[in-house]
């Protein structure tokens, strides 16, 4: 049967519902085929058992060994179904189906076909050759945004755009699941909610992952280790045959020192003994996986002094932390280790409620050889440009816009326009001028 309205339900995806749900919702109405990707573990399983479609649905994941066979044994047989919806988990596990799932949409082109998950970009994984382009809708799955955790909307860009801020100035909303059981000095039983800083902390130290939500601090720690023992083990293997696995995991380590700054292949291949051919694939490998993500520099202008260079970031804060063994009292006291968390958080934040928008904004960023930098330029298709600044301090003052001011006056062109905002971890909306405004970072979950 046909996928329609009529015959699709949601059931709760343990109890939070993901922003990407519509919009995969959608896909299946319109294109034979969708893939949704993001990294292990992020929801994607759960996601798509959540769709409750007409009897005779078909469910097969690729991670159980004998499906694992079959697809590879016989592509045509193990895609062949009639018109009604075939979920096909881990798809980059067979690249090889995806040649017999084209011939099949186009024997049968009705929409909602096939839901693929890749927990590795498939178009980026090795023997992949058929694109499906025509035929297929793309969705991305990141860990959990802060905002899905609390029930809201990805509403942030909308804000912005019209520069309404109501019912964020009366006082810091809590971020999700931060209490003071996490905070060190707190009574062992105390579970009162954590506002301010020091929640925003709490919250990029655990991430987003779904299954460390409920876990004590020591124990997100050891999952996020055995996350990546996981990873090291069979993913990298499956796309790139990498086999010096300390070399890797030892990069992954630099990676996450270095979220949030420029990328210099140089300077972080000094840190390791790989040639930079060989550092470069481990990059792409590790792009590939969903661990690591660049952010491109904001380029349209003939000032040359703007930088070219991209930004890259962890994708999800916890395991980056995890990583290089950060702990609430120290980063809480560190103000560069505080700023680059927070930082890299909003990162995530602002990816997720763009994945969600309805048409594709892009996310870019701004710096120049004058030290002139925008930590977020977001383009919305209407030609909007907003920019964003993030502060990790509770504090904002004219300074905070100076460089969202030039950016406004020199670098746009025909005064197109632009909305200024800082984020920071204070409490109140504050106008800084036209089209300029410090907003609390819990705008990015609030409502």
């Amino acid at each position: 049967m046909h996928l329609t309205p009529s015959t699709v339900t949601i059931a709760p995806s343990e109890g939070i519902t993901r922003w990407q749900t519509p919009g995969v919702l959608e896909a299946l109405q319109t294109r034979r085929v969708v893939i949704l990707e993001g990294a292990r573990q992020c929801g994607k399983t759960t996601l798509a058992k959540s769709l409750k479609t007409a009897p005779g649905a078909i469910y097969r994941t690729l991670d159980d060994v004998a499906l694992h066979a079959a697809a590879r044994a016989d592509p045509h047989g193990f895609v062949a179904h009639g018109a009604g919806l075939m979920v096909i988990d881990e798809i980059q596990r067979a690249p090889e189906l995806l040649q017999a799932i084209k011939k099949e949409v186009d024997e049968n082109p009705v929409p909602g076909r096939f839901l693929l998950t890749g927990s590795a970009s498939i178009q980026s994984s090795p023997g992949v050759t058929e694109s499906l382009a025509g035929r297929v809708a793309h969705q991305r799955l990141r860990p959990f945004a802060a905002g899905e955790m609390a029930g809201g909307a990805p509403t942030f860009l909308a804000r912005a755009l019209r520069e309404d801020w109501s019912g964020l100035a009366s006082g810091f909303t809590a971020m999700p699941g931060a209490t003071s059981r996490s905070v060190p000095g707190s009574e062992p039983d105390a579970a009162a909610p954590v506002s301010g800083k020091d929640a925003v902390l709490l919250q990029a130290l655990r991430g987003g992952y779904p299954e460390v939500q409920s876990l004590s601090d020591k124990a997100v720690r050891r999952w996020h280790q055995d996350y990546v023992a996981a990873l090291m083990a069979r993913d990298l293997q499956d796309i790139a045959h990498i086999r010096r696995k300390d070399s890797m995991h030892k990069l992954l380590e630099v990676l996450a020192a270095w979220s949030g700054k420029l990328m210099d292949i140089s300077a972080i291949g000094g840190q390791l003994a790989l040639s930079r051919p060989t550092l470069e694939t481990y990059i792409n490998a590790l792009q590939t996986l969903f661990l690591v993500e660049r952010v491109r520099p904001w380029a349209k202008t003939d000032y040359d002094r703007v930088s070219k260079q991209d930004k890259l970031f962890m994708l999800d804060t916890g395991l980056a932390a995890s990583l290089l063994r950060w702990q609430f009292d120290k980063v809480r006291l560190d103000a560069d280790l505080s700023g680059k968390l927070v930082e890299g958080f909003v990162f995530t934040q602002l990816s997720a409620q763009l994945d969600a928008q309805d048409e594709p904004c892009h996310l870019t960023h701004y710096r120049d050889r004058e030290q002139r930098e925008i930590d977020f330029v977001i383009e919305t298709p209407d030609g909007v440009t907003v920019g964003v600044e993030v502060k990790a301090g509770s504090a904002v003052g004219l300074d905070s816009f100076k460089h969202l001011v030039w950016f406004r006056e020199r670098m746009l062109q025909n005064k197109a326009p632009f909305v200024g905002v800082v984020l920071y971890t204070g409490e109140q909306v504050l106008r800084f001028g036209e089209q300029l405004w410090a907003v609390p970072l819990h705008a990015l979950w609030g409502q």
